[in-house]
């Protein structure tokens, strides 16, 4: 991501943050006459202990300095949680990674992980790496979602299968959360790792293929490991339910580690078991 892109990005998830905002909210008047969602510039301006043409130069996206004290007092003002903090700390300091993914990167993970991967036989679980690029998955996920195997190693983008196959948008009982939770952990990503210049031409590939994804994309959701309930409405088993839990793996290739946990009480596991064991 070159610096214009990043100063795009910063822009625009300042303008999102604060679109999301009401006077109520942070304790200011409603007024009259409010033509623009959420808070006006000035109000975060306020409430940042700022100077108004300061902080519309950074919403703006110019290429100013900024200080982490300055920073605070904008997170604040923005009611921001911890991983939209980071998001915007990464972007306005230039804190980027610029570090890129080989073939190799995207086709190992370590034997012990693998190990875990396939001791978890009813809980369907997918390894993917910081470009949310699938390296592993076992037997549960193929049955559930697809079998990988299927697909050609380069066009294993979980971001991009879900938005291109019709497996996933016919499973997933409510498409929009559950793709919104996987462009808000991609969107760390993003923020973590700017300097990559991969992340902007697959956002840009995305944005010109799939209308909706620049639609979900601008909500400018952004966590590290969200906690979903998800139900799937499966071809074969019918209603299943699941908790996804998204795991970071500790280690230089930054792997992320996503479990589908049966939900007790909803006859998924039993359902699972007989996908598995009748090869469905």
């Amino acid at each position: 991501m070159n610096s214009d892109t990043r100063l795009q990005a910063l822009s625009e998830f300042l303008k999102t943050r604060r679109s999301k905002l009401h006077p109520h909210m942070v304790g200011l008047p409603f007024g009259k006459r409010r033509r623009t969602p959420g808070l006006r510039r000035e109000e975060v301006a306020q409430l940042a202990s700022v100077s108004t043409t300061w902080y519309t130069w950074l919403e703006q996206g110019r290429d100013i300095k900024v200080s982490t004290s300055v920073l605070e007092a904008i997170s604040n003002a923005l009611q921001l949680k911890p991983d939209e903090k980071k998001y915007l700390f990464a972007l306005a300091l230039e804190e980027g990674i610029n570090n890129e993914l080989s073939l190799e990167d995207k086709t190992l993970i370590s034997p012990s992980l693998n190990k875990i991967l396939q001791e978890l036989k009813y809980c369907p679980t997918i390894i993917s790496d910081r470009h949310c690029h699938i390296i592993g998955w076992n037997q549960a996920a193929a049955h559930v979602f697809l079998d990988f195997d299927t697909i050609p190693l380069e066009e294993r983008n979980l971001i991009r299968l879900l938005f291109e196959r019709k497996e996933f948008k016919s499973l997933a009982v409510n498409w929009d959360h559950f793709v919104q939770g996987f462009l808000a952990i991609f969107r760390t990503y993003y923020g973590q790792y700017f300097a990559d210049n991969w992340y902007s031409q697959f956002i840009e590939e995305m944005e010109q293929r799939f209308p909706e994804f620049q639609e979900l994309w601008n909500r400018g959701e952004v966590s590290s490991a969200p906690e979903v309930l998800i139900e799937f409405r499966h071809a074969k088993a019918g209603k299943m339910v699941f908790s996804l839990t998204s795991l970071q793996v500790q280690g230089d290739l930054d792997l992320r580690c996503s479990v589908y946990t049966p939900v007790d009480h909803t006859g998924t596991e039993e359902k699972l078991k007989r996908l598995i064991e009748n090869n469905l």
